[in-house]
């Protein structure tokens, strides 16, 4: 798993200011990293209109419906950390993971990202990262 995040799909400081901008930000840097086609960022936005994807402690994973999983080409996951948080619904999201998991490799990411994200230490060293290298730091050792 550890090919799953690049360096070129970690922003920090995204650009989004609101949860829809968000989604799409993440789904098109796992476009940019040839992991989905284009349409499957249109189902990450579906998906979050039957449940929110949400999870907790400042972390939101859009990813796209299982009608979407022939867009994927193989698994990956984009990692965007806001300066300000984006509106979640109501929850305050300041790192959103954009997920595109091949086959069943979508609940092992799962797995993987909720041990870093309920590590506190995980999440402080995630929200001091000052490059895409520091990221990959912290998340290497749960992907």
């Amino acid at each position: 798993m550890s090919d799953v995040l690049s360096r070129e799909a970690i922003v920090l400081g995204g650009q989004a200011r609101d949860r829809d901008a968000a989604i799409t930000e993440a789904g098109q840097l796992l476009v940019a990293a040839g992991a989905v086609d284009e349409a499957y960022v249109a189902a990450m936005h579906e998906r979050e209109t039957s449940v929110s994807t949400f999870m907790g402690n400042g972390l939101a994973i859009p990813h796209g419906t299982n009608e979407a999983k022939a867009l994927i080409r193989r698994t990956a996951i984009s990692f965007i950390r806001y300066d300000e948080p984006i509106d979640w619904k109501g929850n305050p999201a300041t790192f959103i993971v954009g997920i595109a998991g091949a086959g069943d490799d979508h609940l092992t990411v799962l797995q993987a990202l909720a041990g870093a994200f309920t590590d506190d230490d995980s999440i402080a060293a995630l929200t001091a990262a000052q490059t895409p290298d520091d990221v990959l730091a912290v998340l290497a050792e749960k992907l």
